[in-house]
């Protein structure tokens, strides 16, 4: 009796398989990111209070920080002062920047329903969540709410 050897001109390899799991991977990615599937999406709770507000910078070193509807002064932050307002106003003054806008635009900060006080830049449409910052720096900025 001969034997008969069959030669198949492919050999599935360790290889194969690690490219297969890579490509199917990246083929149920972007199923889901197209379809939505898997997503979670929290609806956006109700603002129950917001004030539009303006700051500009002072000759001295403060930050005037005024009502955009009114024009009115709602508090002058002197040199020194609120470091955490002025680190977050910095960061959204220099992204206005990059992007070639001024301080046309006001910023909006809102308390929410269900307690979270935000502050969104209405020219960059960017939104902070100032409740991950603490407790002591939310209130620096609910301050600027009206009571």
């Amino acid at each position: 009796m001969s034997a008969i050897t069959v030669k198949s001109g492919f050999r599935f390899r360790p290889a194969h398989a690690v490219m297969l799991v890579v490509v199917l991977s990246v083929l149920f990615a972007a199923f889901a990111r197209l379809t939505g599937l898997g997503i979670l999406r929290m609806p956006e709770p109700e603002v129950v209070q917001y004030r539009d507000l303006r700051f500009a910078d002072g000759a001295d070193g403060s930050v005037g920080i005024s009502d955009a509807a009114t024009g009115a002064v709602v508090l002058i932050i002197e040199p020194g002062q609120d470091g955490f307002i002025r680190g977050v106003l910095r960061g959204r003054a220099r992204e206005r920047k990059l992007e070639g806008m001024g301080p046309e635009k006001p910023f909006r900060l809102a308390r929410h329903v269900d307690g979270r006080l935000t502050l969104e830049d209405t020219a960059t449409t960017i939104r902070i969540v100032l409740n991950s910052f603490g407790p002591t720096n939310v209130e620096a900025f609910a301050r600027l709410l009206p009571n």
